[in-house]
C-alpha cells in the first residue's frame, strides 16, 4: 500500500477544523493526516489536542508557507509516497482523494491539482478572485506552455519527488503558483483532476479585497523571477 498523507495548515480555524479532519476519517480512511498548526490565537490546537487529531504545533507563525513547507518535511521523514494539501476551512473534499491519487498513478504525473474550473461545479469563487485566476493561467501558459485552470487551488497532491522539492525550498506567501512555476521548470508533470468545492466554513480568508491588487503584483513578480532563475539555472 502507498502511504498518503493530507497536510492540513491552520491558521484560526476552530470553526472547521474537526468538520475537516471527520470528513477525511470518514471519505479517505487510508490516507493519514497532519494538521500544522501555524500558532492560532483561536482554539484551533485545543480542538485538536481535545479530539486527539494528530497536530503539529508550530511555536510561531510562519504564514500558509511555512506551515504547508513543515507538512512537506514531516512526509519526507516520514516516508510517505503521496502528500496533498488541504485547506483547513473546509473548502475541499476528501471524497476527491482517492480517485486524484488513482489518477496519479496511472498517468505517472508528479503533481495533480483539484481544478473546480474543469467542469464548473460547487463554489467558483469571487468575480474578483475568478479573474485572477485567469490571469495566472495566462501568465504561466505564457512562461511554460502548460494550461492550468486552476492554478490558486489549495488542493494538490504530489509524489515523492515533488515532497523532497518542497521540503526542501517552498514559497512563503500565497505560494501555489508560485510553487506550481517551480514544478514545471524543474520538469514535473503536472495535471488537474475535476473537483467541487464548497464555500470555506468559518474563519476569514487572508486575502481581502483590499488586498488582491498587492497579491496579484506580488505573485506576479515572484513567478517572473522563479521562472527566469530556473530558466539561467539550466544554462
Amino acid at each position: 500500500m502507498m502511504k498518503s498523507l493530507v497536510i492540513i495548515p491552520a491558521y484560526n480555524e476552530e470553526k472547521s477544523i474537526l468538520r475537516t479532519v471527520q470528513d477525511i476519517r470518514e471519505h479517505a480512511p487510508d490516507f493519514d493526516y497532519v494538521v500544522v498548526n501555524d500558532c492560532s490565537t483561536d482554539d484551533t490546537l485545543a480542538i485538536c489536542r481535545r479530539e486527539h487529531i494528530r497536530v503539529l504545533a508550530l511555536p510561531v507563525n510562519l504564514g500558509i508557507g511555512g506551515a504547508v513547507q513543515t507538512g512537506y518535511l514531516y512526509a519526507m521523514k516520514n516516508g510517505y509516497d503521496y502528500a496533498v494539501q488541504f485547506d483547513g476551512d473546509g473548502q475541499h473534499d476528501a471524497a476527491f482523494l482517492h480517485a486524484m491519487r488513482d489518477k496519479m498513478e496511472a498517468e505517472g504525473v508528479n503533481m495533480m491539482i483539484g481544478s473546480r474550473f474543469i467542469e464548473g461545479e460547487g463554489f467558483q469563487s469571487s468575480a474578483v478572485r475568478r479573474f485572477g485566476i485567469r490571469f495566472f493561467t495566462g501568465l504561466i501558459r505564457l512562461l511554460t506552455g502548460k494550461t492550468v485552470t486552476d492554478p490558486t487551488s489549495g488542493m494538490r497532491m504530489a509524489d515523492k519527488k515533488v515532497i523532497a522539492m518542497f521540503a526542501d525550498c517552498y514559497p512563503k506567501d500565497y505560494p501555489e503558483p508560485e510553487s506550481l512555476v517551480a514544478c514545471l521548470q524543474a520538469g514535473m508533470k503536472v495535471s488537474e483532476y475535476p473537483v467541487i468545492m464548497r464555500e470555506r466554513m468559518g474563519g476569514v480568508s487572508s486575502i481581502s479585497p483590499m488586498r488582491s491588487v498587492y497579491y496579484m503584483i506580488k505573485v506576479t513578480l515572484a513567478i517572473l523571477v522563479e521562472f527566469f532563475r530556473r530558466k539561467e539555472y539550466r544554462k
